[in-house]
């Protein structure tokens, strides 16, 4: 599953339905267009912080389970943490965690 989920991450990239970096990604979590986000394992602990804090003050999910590296080579851009903006496309990455 976590190959799906990371070849998917690439359409949502393509699609054009993501905000990529932290200060991107908080200020839609804000504005609520970011429907769900990644964050990598391996970011800071106050990046942690910060997006724990804002996604559940939101209600929006969160999901840590890969590495910048494993971001990096699905996007193909150097990001530690992404916002998902479709609703669609959201549902589906969740679904695919779950299984």
């Amino acid at each position: 599953m976590r190959d799906k989920f990371l070849g998917f991450l690439g359409i949502v990239l393509r699609s054009g339905n993501m905000v990529s970096g932290t200060d991107l990604t908080l200020q839609g979590i804000r504005n609520k267009s970011v429907k769900l986000v990644v964050m990598a394992s391996d970011c800071s602990d106050r990046t942690k912080k910060d997006l724990t804090n804002k996604t559940e003050y939101y209600q929006v999910p969160l999901i840590t389970e890969f590495t910048s590296y494993e971001i990096k080579k699905s996007i193909g851009k150097d990001r530690k943490v992404i916002g998902i903006t479709d609703l669609k496309m959201a549902k589906r990455l969740s679904e695919l965690m779950e299984n």
